[in-house]
C-alpha cells in the first residue's frame, strides 16, 4: 500500500510541474518568442522528471506499465481541470466530465484484477 500512495503523491506533484511546463507559458510568456517559452518550459519540466521517474520506478514494483499510464492520465485530468479553471480562467464544460468517466472506465479495466481479488 505504501508504494501505491508514494507513487500517487509523486505523480500528483510531478503533474503540477508538467501542467505548468506545458501550458503555463500560454498565459505568462505569450508575448515572448517561442524559444524562450520552450527553454523556460524545459527548465520546469526538469522538476517534473525528478519526481516522475522515481514515481514510475516505485509504482512499477506493484503495478504494470499500463496501470501506471492510466493512473497518470487520471491524475493529469485531476490537476488540469483546476489549473484550467483557476489559473488559465477557462470555462469547463460537460466534456470534462465525460472524459473523466471514460478514464474511470479505463481504471476499472486495468485494475479490475486487483478489485476482484
Amino acid at each position: 500500500m505504501r508504494n501505491y500512495l508514494l507513487t500517487i503523491m509523486l505523480l500528483c506533484c510531478s503533474n503540477v510541474f508538467m501542467t505548468f511546463a506545458w501550458y503555463g507559458h500560454l498565459k505568462n510568456l505569450s508575448h515572448r518568442m517561442w524559444i524562450i517559452a520552450a527553454l523556460v518550459s524545459w527548465f520546469i519540466a526538469l522538476f517534473e522528471y525528478l519526481l516522475q521517474v522515481p514515481a514510475n520506478r516505485i509504482g512499477h514494483q506493484v503495478m504494470s506499465v499500463g496501470q501506471l499510464k492510466i493512473l497518470q492520465e487520471v491524475i493529469t485530468l485531476m490537476i488540469f481541470v483546476p489549473f484550467s479553471m483557476i489559473y488559465m480562467k477557462e470555462k469547463i464544460n460537460w466534456d470534462y466530465l465525460w472524459a473523466g468517466l471514460c478514464l474511470l472506465g479505463a481504471v476499472y479495466f486495468l485494475f479490475r484484477s486487483k478489485f476482484i481479488s
